[in-house]
């Protein structure tokens, strides 16, 4: 008989700002789009926050969750912690994709890359990288998300 902790759910009502900062340091994301047909994709991307507070996610232009975003741009994300049993957001917004050798695309993976690594060794030779993979950049500006949540159980239902 393992003695499980008795953690009680939580739900975080935030603003934009509290928002941003939770998205932050959290890189692991499940990108929801849309197929031709309605039904959900779901992806596991790496993602960050770039600095005008959108979510961005680096990918190719051929992968289904580019083509979905392209087609449908309402998408949302699961912002998951680390740790798969810590908080968690839920966030909806409207995507816009962005194609290499588009100058905008390069900056805003150059912006992608520092927000989730730090700066880069050798920007030009990343650059250069970006350009030679032919990489798409997925940014998405947030629109309405849920509460930052924790599992748990519910308050009234803690057993004893």
């Amino acid at each position: 008989n393992v003695a499980m902790p008795r953690t009680i759910a939580t739900n975080t009502s935030v603003d934009l700002d509290g928002l941003l900062e939770f998205v932050r340091p959290r890189h692991h994301l499940v990108l929801v789009t849309r197929r031709a047909d309605g039904s959900p994709q779901l992806s596991p991307v790496t993602g960050g926050v770039d600095d005008s507070g959108r979510i961005v996610i680096a990918t190719y232009p051929e992968r289904a969750k580019t083509a979905n975003a392209r087609r449908r741009p309402e998408v949302s994300v699961l912002v998951l912690s680390d740790d798969f049993d810590g908080p968690w957001v839920q966030v909806d917004g409207s995507a816009e994709v962005l194609d290499m050798p588009d100058p905008e695309a390069e900056d805003g993976l150059v912006e992608y890359f520092r927000c989730i690594s730090g700066e880069h060794p050798d920007w030009e030779d990343y650059r250069a990288a970006m350009r030679r993979q032919g990489k798409s950049l997925v940014r998405i500006t947030p629109e309405r998300w849920g509460p930052i949540a924790t599992g748990g159980f519910p308050a009234d239902r803690v057993p004893s």
